[in-house]
């Protein structure tokens, strides 16, 4: 097949944990065609198709430093390719939400895209957990300082965080002292410009923010609990935090059973949930990672899971 890869630029990718490098390195195991190209490489003209301009033609080469060779550079009908897998980082912002739209005109004209463009939009990585407030914690989502301010007083310990961030930037812990709270609410929310998320803080964390991957529906028996380090509140790996694979709890489990089917069902055929405790808080849609970490700790390889869940897609309309 020909496989289509809209992600970021390829020069920054740490491809020893990088997980769309573990997607590219088992599809080409298969003998997959490469193909890569940034979201602003995509266009559409009247009368025409959506078009990857200068797509790259990638062999992957096995070397840890200079670790794809490029073919010649050609312009990509991307309905043309086999799959497109949409992999491009947050912020989930207006050139994100563009780029779902160039993607669905590319589904109209024949395209394959993963995770699917409109489920992509139907669920911004923070808001999605709207949809399930069963499994998460006391959360709000407001502009408002008043209901901030209320909500800390109601509960003590509150994480404040942006939309529209990954990786843990942005996130702030305020204590029951109310420190630093009408800064931070300034510093978030802009005046009132921007909507904010607001979380009880849970003391679970210091225990890992489990990164509980579903593919296809299906439960990746093996999570990566990201610990914080020193006097960090955030576990993230981009903020320092400490990655140990563990096998998936009973709740985790359950948590994924029930929202995972049906979040694939709506084309999401990756999904990353965020699980503290026994509480859900974040559903990552856009570019969920953590597969080499869960298979280098473990031996469960992920990315063959992810592939042979995207051939079977493939084969049904």
């Amino acid at each position: 097949m020909k496989l289509l890869f809209v992600a970021d630029p390829l020069e920054s990718f740490k491809i020893y944990k990088d997980s769309t490098f573990a997607m590219m390195r088992e599809a080409a195991k298969r003998g997959h065609q490469l193909w890569a190209c940034e979201v602003q490489d995509l266009i559409w003209r009247s009368g025409g198709r959506v078009t990857a301009q200068r797509a790259r033609a990638l062999t992957l080469t096995g070397d840890a430093l200079n670790w794809f060779a490029e073919g010649e550079r050609s312009d990509l009908v991307v309905a043309e390719v086999d799959a497109v897998l949409m992999r491009k980082d947050p912020p989930f912002d207006s050139e994100f939400f563009y780029a779902t739209h160039l993607l669905e005109q590319a589904e109209r004209e024949g395209a394959r895209v993963f995770n699917k463009p409109q489920a992509l939009r139907d669920h911004p990585e923070k808001l999605a957990l709207m949809q399930f407030p069963q499994f998460c914690p006391s959360t709000l989502v407001t502009r408002s300082e008043a209901a901030i301010r209320a909500f800390h007083a109601e509960h003590g310990d509150i994480i404040l965080k942006p939309l529209d961030g990954m990786g843990g930037t942005g996130i702030f812990r305020v204590g029951a002292d109310g420190m630093n709270l009408g800064a931070i609410i300034e510093t978030l929310n802009k005046g009132g410009a921007e909507t904010v998320m607001v979380q009880r803080y849970l003391p679970a964390i210091k225990d890992g923010d489990k990164r509980v991957l579903v593919i296809g529906g299906e439960v990746v028996p093996f999570c990566l609990a990201r610990i914080p380090q020193g006097g960090e509140v955030r576990g993230n790996l981009a903020a320092g935090g400490k990655g140990v694979a563990r096998a998936i709890s009973a709740r985790d489990r359950e948590i994924a059973e029930a929202v995972g089917p049906l979040l694939a069902a709506r084309g999401l055929l990756l999904v990353g949930l965020d699980v503290i405790g026994d509480s859900l808080t974040e559903v990552n849609v856009t570019s969920p990672t953590c597969f080499q970490e869960i298979t280098d700790q473990t031996g469960f390889d992920v990315a063959k899971m992810f592939i042979d869940a995207l051939e079977k897609a493939l084969q049904h309309p």
